[in-house]
C-alpha cells in the first residue's frame, strides 16, 4: 500500500478550479453551481474548456480537457479542483496524466460517477486522498444539493465523524468491520478491470462503496459476481451501497436487495445499503476515498472514517 498523500484542508474562502473532465455540462446549471459556492464564501474560476461542446458528448477534445485538469493541480492559485459534471471521458486520460504534477501539487479532487476512473488511479499511482463529493452543475446547482455537514468534516480535517440512518444508512446484513475505505461508480469501477487502470486488488482490509444509476438488480447481481471473481472482495471487511432511487423505483428495492445478498451470499462481512451519496436527489454526502474507517451494523448503523482526509 502506498503511503496516503492528502491535500490540504480547505479555506473558509477556498478557490475552486471549475472542470469538466468528462461530458459538457449545461451553461446554466454551472452559472447557478457558481452562485451557490460564491454565496457559501468561496470563490471559483470556470476553466477555459470547461463548456466546451464535442466531440460527441465530450467537453472538448482529450487534450483540451488533460490541460484544463494539469493547469488546476499545478496553478497554487486554487485550492481545490471540482468537476462540472459526470458522463463519459474521465478514463481518457489516464494513460496521459501527469502524476508528477498532480503529486508534487495535491488538492482535494472532487466529484462521482464517471470520475470514479480518476479517484482509483490517482490513489493507485500516487497514494492521493480524493473525494467521492458534489458536483457544480449536477448538485450545487439544485436546492440543498450538498450535504453540508459531511463536505465540512471531509474536507477541512475533522479526525472522526460518523454517518448514520439520517443519512439514509441501512443494515442488509449485521456485524462490523474496519479498513481503508475504497470504491465509487460501480459500473466505472468494474469496466476498469482487466485495464493498467483497475483498482490494485486489496491485501490488506477494506470497506468498499458501491453506487450506480440505471442499473437493473440482474446488473447489480453481475457486477458484485465481477468484482468476487476478481479478488477484490476478498479482504472486504464490509460493504456500503448507496442510495438506490436512481436505479430502481421504490416497489422494486426489496428485489435489487435479494440480488445484492445473492450475489454476496459468500461473502461474511456487514453490508449497508441507502447511503445517499453520488447519484441522488437529496443533499449529496461527501466521502472522503482512501482513509480508514468502521462500519458498525450491531445496532443503529454507523459509517465512521476514523482519521483526518486532509492536512
Amino acid at each position: 500500500m502506498l503511503t496516503l498523500l492528502k491535500p490540504k484542508a480547505l479555506p473558509a474562502n477556498a478557490h475552486f478550479a471549475i472542470v469538466s473532465p468528462a461530458s459538457t455540462p449545461k451553461p446554466e446549471k454551472v452559472e447557478q453551481g457558481i452562485v451557490a459556492l460564491e454565496t457559501l464564501g468561496y470563490r471559483t474560476t470556470l476553466f477555459p474548456h470547461a463548456l466546451d461542446k464535442g466531440p460527441l458528448y465530450y467537453a472538448g477534445a482529450a487534450q483540451d480537457r488533460l490541460a484544463d485538469l494539469h493547469e488546476a493541480f499545478a496553478n497554487p492559485t486554487y485550492d481545490a479542483v471540482l468537476c462540472s459534471r459526470g458522463g463519459w471521458g474521465s478514463a481518457e486520460l489516464l494513460p496521459h496524466l501527469n502524476l508528477d504534477l498532480i503529486r508534487a501539487n495535491p488538492k482535494p479532487f472532487l466529484g462521482y460517477s464517471d470520475h470514479t476512473s480518476l479517484h482509483v488511479h490517482l490513489l493507485k499511482e500516487i497514494g492521493l486522498v480524493t473525494f467521492y463529493a458534489p458536483m457544480c452543475a449536477a448538485d450545487f446547482s439544485r436546492p440543498y444539493g450538498y450535504d453540508a455537514a459531511s463536505w465540512t468534516h471531509a474536507l477541512t480535517g475533522t479526525s472522526s465523524w460518523s454517518l448514520t440512518e439520517n443519512d439514509g444508512l441501512r443494515t442488509l446484513r449485521p456485524g462490523t468491520a474496519h479498513g481503508q475505505f475504497l470504491g465509487g461508480c460501480l459500473s466505472i469501477y468494474n469496466q476498469s478491470l482487466g485495464t493498467p487502470y483497475a483498482p490494485t486488488v486489496p491485501t490488506e482490509p477494506t470497506i468498499l462503496f458501491l453506487e450506480d444509476i440505471g442499473t437493473k438488480p440482474y446488473q447489480w447481481d453481475r457486477y458484485l459476481l465481477h468484482l468476487r471473481y476478481a479478488g477484490h472482495l476478498a479482504h472486504a471487511t464490509g460493504i456500503v451501497f448507496g442510495d438506490m432511487s436512481q436505479n430502481v423505483p421504490a416497489e422494486e428495492y426489496a428485489y435489487l436487495e435479494q440480488a445484492i445478498l445473492h450475489a454476496l451470499a459468500d461473502f461474511a462481512g456487514p453490508i449497508a445499503i441507502g447511503l445517499r451519496s453520488g447519484h441522488v436527489d437529496a443533499p449529496n454526502i461527501t466521502l472522503p476515498l482512501g482513509i480508514q474507517a468502521s462500519l458498525d451494523l450491531t445496532a443503529a448503523p454507523r459509517l465512521t472514517y476514523l482519521e483526518s482526509a486532509v492536512v
